[in-house]
């Protein structure tokens, strides 16, 4: 996995116009892709289980009050318990932790990878990302084969650091201009 984001033209001699559909969802899905994304791990738990998730469909709402969504695939078998939580929360990785988000992409359980603590709210917490975000579920929307999950940020805390990017389908690091 490369550690700086590599160049994407977005004039190259393979662009293409089309109009979504089921037949080309692939070309749909890479031009997304040309939109870089910071890296998420949503955490949650049921009952004493730890479940993590990576995630990185995650954006501000409103700052007062302050309100994050996030989208998780009605498809996974964590559906469920992420969309349902009531309490979970949101870590920005740092760009040091591809591994970690791999890792959790793969596997919900294993928290065997990372240090963390329970919250107050019998929530799974990381340490070591750049940010934090404890959420307290608002409301929950259709979103085609995702859900939208509003959540009220009860706590945040900015550790500071680099944070993961996800861009053309590889991890990175934001290289800004000197």
């Amino acid at each position: 996995m490369s550690t700086n984001m590599h160049h994407i033209n977005a004039h190259s001699s393979s662009s293409i116009e089309f109009v979504p559909n089921a037949d080309n969802s692939r070309d749909l899905r890479n031009a997304l892709g040309c939109f870089g994304t910071g890296v998420t791990i949503v955490t949650a738990a049921d009952g004493d289980t730890p479940y993590g998730i990576t995630v990185n469909s995650f954006a501000s709402v409103s700052l007062n009050p302050a309100l994050v969504l996030w989208s998780p695939a009605k498809a996974s078998e964590r559906f469920i318990t992420f969309e349902s939580a009531n309490h979970y929360a949101i870590h920005v990785l740092d760009h040091a932790q591809s591994e970690l988000a791999s890792q959790f992409a793969r596997s919900s359980r294993d928290f065997d990878h990372c240090e963390w603590s329970w919250s107050d709210n019998g929530v799974p917490l990381i340490d070591g990302t750049v940010a934090r975000f404890e959420c307290e579920r608002v409301s929950s929307h259709d979103g085609g084969d995702h859900a939208i999950v509003v959540g009220r940020v009860t706590r945040a805390a900015n550790f500071g650091g680099d944070p993961l990017m996800f861009v053309g389908g590889q991890f990175g690091r934001f290289v800004g201009a000197h």
